[in-house]
């Protein structure tokens, strides 16, 4: 098993994923991400997930994918994903690519923890 390259806590039930690297670009990593935020959805019986990019500076289009594939098995569980502290160049992108409609981004993962429902 290769170094995480997340950090991941729960609070109050909603695991809050954090990213150690700043630039998700490399295809290893995103499908190693990947497979731990899926261990995640797989071993809560409604997972609640918060994502903060607060370290991120760069993200692939690779990662989004693999974003939109968490989203569609949290989606299959009735759970909730939410996004947060997303820069603004990357939040660019979820806008050209109209993600920000898919995905529920708050500006702080405050912001986030409290929009979760339930």
């Amino acid at each position: 098993m290769t170094d995480s390259r997340l950090r991941i806590s729960d609070n109050d039930g909603v695991t809050l994923v954090e990213f150690i690297d700043r630039n998700i670009l490399d295809e290893a990593n995103i499908q190693a991400i990947n497979e731990e935020i899926t261990a995640e959805i797989d071993s809560a019986d409604i997972p609640k997930i918060l994502i903060s990019f607060s370290n991120v500076d760069h993200l692939s289009s690779a990662a989004l994918g693999a974003l939109i594939t968490i989203n569609n098995k949290i989606r299959e569980k009735q759970g909730q994903l939410h996004l947060a502290n997303i820069d603004p160049q990357i939040y660019e992108v979820f806008v050209i690519t109209r993600l920000n409609k898919l995905f529920n981004i708050h500006e702080t993962t405050d912001e986030a923890r409290a929009a979760f429902n339930g």
